[in-house]
């Protein structure tokens, strides 16, 4: 009865006894939304293809997987409202499909999974590999009850079998915040290179949709609306500009202010189409990043690619694109200034993004590096 009030995936699960269960807070697009369905669909010809759980229902990650005739099961939570009842549903999950290893994703997830594993009576058969995916967070900016379950998460993290950060600054920041875990891993993100490719017609299509010649140097973007993201520098750093275009794909980016030759285009479905239309990508993030999904898939497209020195970006970027600090419109002006200004830059930084791409952040690497991690277990 639990069961068929939260699947949200095929009437039958492909594998009734996964070996692997991923519990995430949700599977809206987001970094590690985005991860984890590269990884479980990449993974769905298992012999024991993995099963997702969300704490809350729906999302455009959830289709993604759904669609690859994976199961997805919701908890059947809504943000900002406990539910005791998500819990037990949790507790039945564990009991009934027995997995050998649970991943969970991101604070709630990991506290939720944390307290169902305990009550579910297979602590000692079943291994729990919490997941963070976050660098140098200013809490500050953030509601109470998320600063509340960090410190739950601190304070219990030596009960997990192990804690894997996506970043090397992931790790270290958990650290200073009181995380002891009994083992800190680093596992970091791929992306699938036969997506995010350099595309010439899908250049000249979306620069026709969006009324621009492809002489026009146009930069962009694709973070969601969060401070985290540092818009304000972005567009402030645009605003310097003479004779450039401005771009940025994510949620609530169609709601930014109104900008002469600027785009925003919201949420967008077709990201590697739109990553294609632009001469030059940028991450503004001020803090928290830990390992950036949109820089890689940009690298991965071929781009030039601008960060600011926030988690793990210098070390993704090395000396395929410039770094620099955060919260510096200047600094970021003058660095679109200079690439705008070298064309024989631009294309010799996107040939050697892509190049690193393929040799460190490649998905089927990325994908057998955690499967053997869980095989470990």
């Amino acid at each position: 009865m639990v069961s068929s009030l939260i699947m949200d995936g095929p009437a039958e699960s492909p594998n009734p006894r996964p070996r692997v269960m991923h519990v995430i807070t949700d599977l809206d697009t987001g970094g590690a939304e985005t991860m984890l369905a590269n990884l479980v669909v990449a993974q769905k010809d298992l012999p024991e293809p993995p099963l997702v759980v969300s704490l809350t229902p729906g999302g455009t990650q959830a289709a993604r997987i759904t669609a690859a005739a994976l199961s997805v099961r919701h908890l059947g939570m809504r943000r900002g409202w406990p539910n005791p009842m998500a819990l037990f549903r949790l507790v039945m999950l564990i009991r009934s499909f027995k997995p050998k290893v649970i991943q969970s994703w991101m604070y709630h997830a990991d506290l939720m999974a944390l307290l169902a594993l305990l009550l579910s009576g297979r602590r000692r058969s079943t291994r729990l590999l919490w997941g963070v995916r976050c660098s140098d967070m200013d809490l500050s900016r953030y509601a109470l009850g998320l600063r509340i379950v960090i410190r739950l998460c601190a304070w219990l993290s030596s009960l997990p079998n192990a804690v894997v950060a996506n970043s090397h600054a992931g790790r270290t920041f958990h650290r200073s915040l009181g995380y002891k875990a009994r083992r800190f891993l680093v596992a970091v993100n791929g992306v699938d290179m036969n997506i995010f490719r350099p595309d010439s017609k899908a250049r000249a299509e979306v620069r026709a949709e969006l009324g621009i010649g492809d002489d026009e140097f146009l930069v962009g973007t694709s973070a969601r609306v969060d401070p985290m993201k540092d818009y304000p520098t972005f567009m402030a750093a645009l605003g310097h500009m003479q004779r450039v275009y401005g771009l940025a794909a994510g949620r609530g980016t169609g709601s930014l202010p109104d900008q002469i030759r600027f785009f925003g285009l919201g949420e967008r479905p077709d990201m590697p189409r739109v990553l294609n239309a632009l001469d030059l990508f940028v991450s503004a993030s001020a803090f928290g990043e830990g390992f950036s999904n949109a820089l890689v898939e940009a690298m991965a497209t071929g781009l030039p690619v601008i960060a600011t020195g926030v988690g793990d970006a210098a070390l993704i970027i090395d000396d395929s694109g410039v770094v620099v600090p955060p919260r510096d419109v200047s600094a970021l002006a003058a660095a679109i200034d200079d690439l705008k200004n070298d064309p024989a830059r631009c294309k010799n930084l996107g040939r050697a993004a892509r190049a690193r791409v393929a040799a460190n952040y490649d998905l089927k690497r990325i994908v057998r590096d955690i499967e053997t991690l869980h095989g470990d277990w």
